[in-house]
C-alpha cells in the first residue's frame, strides 16, 4: 500500500542545497526522517512510535484512519476512560457554592420557582447548580452520588449522552416542580439531575441483567424521604428527573446496535426534549387557572 504525503501548497518540496528542512518549518533543519514517509521532520513534528520516529502528519494520518471505537451503549470510547465531564460537572458546581457566600444575591438570580418560567426559563437549569447554604451536607450528598454514579454512566455512555442525561434530568425536575409544587415556592439542588442518573443506570442493569436490588433500594428511600415534613426536600424534582432518567435510560440500552443506533439514539434524546418543551409550555399556560382560578 503507498502513502503519499500531504502537500503544504506554495513550500519548497525540494531542500535546498541538499540540507534536509522540516517540510512544516522550512527554516529548521533536521536530519530525523520519518519512518513512515521519509520526510525530514523538526523536533516539534516528531512524534515517538514503536518502530521509530514518525511526524505529526503521519501519525494523525494513521489515527484519522484507525475505526472509533465505541461502548456498549454506542458511545465513544475515550483514552484513559476518566469521566472528565462528571469531574466538571462537581467543580462547576462546587464553584457555584463557593459563589453563593462570596457573591451576595446570586441565589435569588439563579433559583427555579415556577412562576418564573415564562420569564426566566435558564433558572430551570441553573437551580440545579445551587445548594443549601445552611446545610453542607445537601451539596456533599448530591455531589458524592453524582462522583459515583458518573463515575460507571459516564464510559458506558460516553460524555456526550452522559452530559446530555444529566441536563435533561435537571430539567425535567424542574418540569416536575413546575406542575406539581405551588408556583411561587422556590427550589434549589441537583437532587433532580442525580434521580435522572438513577433512573439511567437502573434501566442500564437491568439490561445488562445486573443485580440492581441495591440502586432501587436507595432510589425508594431518597423518594421517601422527600415526602416526610420536616426534611425541606423537593420530591417533585426527584420524580421528574427519575422519569427523565428512566426513558433516556431506555433510550441507550434498548436501541438496536447499528450503524444507525447513534443517531436512532439522538432522535430519541430529541423526542425527550420536545416532550419536556411541551409539558413546560403547558405547565406554564396552566398556572393561572390552577392556582388563580
Amino acid at each position: 500500500m503507498s502513502y503519499e504525503p500531504p502537500s503544504y501548497g506554495a513550500q519548497p518540496t525540494t531542500e535546498p542545497e541538499g540540507i534536509p528542512v522540516c517540510p512544516r518549518h522550512p527554516d529548521r533543519v533536521s536530519y530525523v526522517r520519518c519512518q513512515r514517509c521519509g520526510r525530514p521532520t523538526c523536533g516539534e513534528c516528531q512524534r515517538p512510535a514503536a518502530v521509530g520516529i514518525q511526524c505529526v502528519d503521519c501519525v494523525n494520518e494513521a489515527q484519522r484512519a484507525m475505526p472509533v471505537q465505541r461502548t456498549a451503549f454506542g458511545g465513544k470510547v475515550q483514552a484513559g476512560g476518566r469521566p472528565i465531564v462528571t469531574y466538571a460537572i462537581i467543580a462547576i458546581t462546587a464553584l457555584t457554592f463557593l459563589l453563593q457566600f462570596a457573591v451576595p444575591g446570586l441565589q435569588r438570580e439563579l433559583l427555579y420557582a415556577g412562576i418564573l418560567t415564562g420569564s426566566e426559563p435558564w433558572r430551570m437549569l441553573t437551580a440545579a447548580l445551587l445548594h443549601s447554604q445552611g446545610m453542607i451536607f445537601h451539596i456533599l450528598f448530591n455531589m458524592y452520588l453524582l462522583y459515583a454514579i458518573g463515575g460507571m454512566l459516564e464510559p458506558l455512555l460516553g460524555r456526550a449522552r452522559f452530559l446530555a442525561l444529566y441536563i435533561l434530568s435537571a430539567i425535567g425536575g424542574s418540569v416536575a416542580v413546575l406542575w406539581l409544587e405551588d408556583p411561587r415556592v422556590a427550589v434549589i439542588g441537583a437532587s433532580g439531575a442525580v434521580f435522572g442518573l438513577f433512573g439511567a443506570l437502573l434501566i442500564i442493569m437491568r439490561q445488562r441483567r445486573v443485580n440492581y436490588t441495591g440502586i432501587l433500594v436507595t432510589v425508594a428511600i431518597n423518594l421517601v424521604l422527600g415526602f416526610i415534613p420536616g426534611f425541606n426536600i423537593s420530591w417533585q424534582a426527584h420524580v421528574g428527573g427519575l422519569i427523565v432518567g428512566l426513558a433516556m435510560g431506555a433510550i441507550f440500552a434498548y436501541t438496536p446496535a447499528g450503524p444507525r443506533r447513534a443517531t436512532l439514539q439522538w432522535v430519541g434524546i430529541a423526542v425527550v426534549v420536545a416532550a419536556l418543551l411541551v409539558l413546560t409550555y403547558l405547565g406554564w399556560i396552566m398556572l393561572p387557572s390552577r392556582y388563580l382560578g
